[in-house]
């Protein structure tokens, strides 16, 4: 990994609390995310992990937390698509996710874990245009240009993956 010219810089002590906090409060978010692309929780970790990490140096000259935040979901977009096209293999969708993805209750729970098994069963590309579409609310240009493919591609991956889960069995039998 190359280091950042920004990461021979060292934040002061009220920075790092401030760095911490960032984390505390925002990490559980950033792993459900990293979850919905990887379908692994050990790997999520390490995507946040690898984003905060890469991430780090820009934290105070970003001004605030959610510019920050921005940042490193981009990073943590970026770096599932570098892993991905390096063919990441092994990956096994979990039964559940240890942290839950939003909502309460049992049947909220039934669904996202279902949810989560249909995407899982998506091809990655398609898998990593709805999580940024839909979970991270990306704009069609925003992700294409992440993801490094043409807005059409977006487009087409966006209509295909919605297809496939509007006919996935998992999700099925959740609609009233």
């Amino acid at each position: 990994m190359t280091e950042h010219p920004a990461a021979s810089a060292t934040l002061s002590l009220e920075e790092e609390r401030d760095f911490d906090r960032f984390v505390t409060v925002r990490g559980g978010r950033l792993w459900r995310a990293a979850w919905l692309l990887t379908g692994d929780r050990h790997k999520a970790e390490d995507l946040v992990q690898t984003a905060l990490a890469r991430s780090y140096p820009r934290y105070v000259s970003l001004g605030n937390d959610e510019s920050f935040g921005a940042y490193v979901r981009t990073a943590i977009s970026r770096t599932y698509v570098s892993w991905w096209r390096r063919r990441w293999n092994g990956e096994v969708p979990t039964e559940s996710a240890d942290e839950p993805v939003g909502g309460s209750g049992e049947a909220s729970g039934e669904v996202r874990v279902d949810l989560a098994r249909a995407l899982a069963e998506l091809p990655r590309m398609q898998r990593a245009v709805l999580v940024l579409r839909f979970f991270e609310d990306r704009s069609v240009a925003e992700t294409a240009a992440l993801l490094g493919i043409a807005e059409g591609t977006v487009k087409t991956h966006t209509s295909r993956g919605c297809a496939t889960l509007r006919g996935s069995n998992h999700v099925r039998e959740h609609h009233v």
